[in-house]
């Protein structure tokens, strides 16, 4: 690892830009050159030749290609670790210096899905109100996809459930609230009368995908009841499309984090199976970058999602 000391030392290689630590970091968090490319704009060939700059200059592979696409080599995982930090740090010194010569302020705002229907509706409101110079940007996804936007800088807090330990490591968590993980489906569904989860193997399931903060914690839900993986099931983390989709069939059952369909289940739209989801419980809280100084309006941000989620 001596050529990081050589880049990240006295010796910082200066051939080393800005686009090449966003293109390695796009691909790293995306884990496929075309999904990179379409995040930043550019062709795949674009994309690709940045990645080759940037391993010609460090003087190691990163990045190994393979049918089931991209995956970082060990060196590639530490340099991900210093280029994150660096654009991270970065993105917040241009911040500061925007702040300081009377520019508006901004905030982005990473939610997963089980906080964008209730709790951030209510938080940004109320913060819009009292900080109307600020910039209030909201951005939902999966739960890889956020943090890896927080590790880089383009993120400035993140809400949510908290992920396996591996994925939120050099990041800060302070709980909010736990909730658990509920199985529904629509009113006249004939999912109702299920009392075992291996009876769900009748249904189509709406399954949380791997890149989602509970798909292990389902996983060892079923492994503990003898349940296989279902054979008949859809990934996807979309709130949008797990409802459309229960609420359009009712031979189709959703497993997703309560705060989704709290709204639906109280509205009769969804209705609860009578399964034991309790060793699902999990805690919702803020994610942020450990040892970084928040700003002012992240400061303002958490103080609101602390008070209203003690409210709600």
């Amino acid at each position: 690892m001596l050529y990081l000391i050589a880049i990240f030392g006295k010796n910082m290689d200066r051939r080393i830009k800005f686009r090449h630590l966003d293109a390695f970091s796009a691909i790293a968090r995306a884990r496929s050159f075309k999904s990179a490319a379409e995040q930043l704009s550019l062709t795949q060939p674009a994309i690709s030749k940045t990645l080759k700059e940037l391993e010609g200059i460090l003087g190691t592979v990163l990045m190994e290609r393979s049918r089931s696409g991209v995956a970082l080599t060990p060196d590639g995982e530490v340099f991900l670790q210093f280029a994150e930090q660096s654009t991270a740090a970065l993105r917040h010194g241009l911040r500061s210096l925007r702040a300081t010569d009377g520019a508006a302020g901004q905030l982005k705002v990473g939610a997963l899905p089980s906080v964008v229907a209730h709790l951030i509706p209510q938080t940004s409101v109320a913060f819009t109100t009292s900080n109307p110079d600020t910039l209030l940007e909201i951005h939902e996804g999966p739960h890889h996809d956020l943090i890896s936007r927080l590790r880089s800088g383009s993120l400035d807090l993140v809400v949510g459930r908290l992920g396996r330990p591996e994925t939120v490591t050099g990041l800060g968590f302070e709980p909010l609230y736990s909730e658990e993980v509920v199985i529904v489906a629509r009113p006249d569904s004939a999912a109702l009368a299920v009392r075992a989860f291996d009876a769900l193997e009748a249904f189509r399931v709406l399954y949380p995908p791997r890149d989602s903060a509970i798909r292990s914690i389902v996983a060892r839900l079923l492994i503990s009841n003898g349940v296989p993986l279902f054979s008949n099931r859809i990934e996807s983390t979309s709130a949008a499309f797990g409802r459309a989709v229960v609420e359009g069939d009712g031979n189709t059952v959703w497993i997703i984090s309560r705060g989704v369909v709290a709204r639906d289940i109280a509205a009769g739209h969804l209705v609860e199976l009578d399964l034991d989801t309790a060793p699902t419980s999990g805690a919702v809280g803020i994610m942020t970058r450990a040892g970084a100084v928040p700003s002012a309006p992240t400061r303002a941000f958490a103080r609101l999602l602390r008070q209203l989620s003690r409210e709600t």
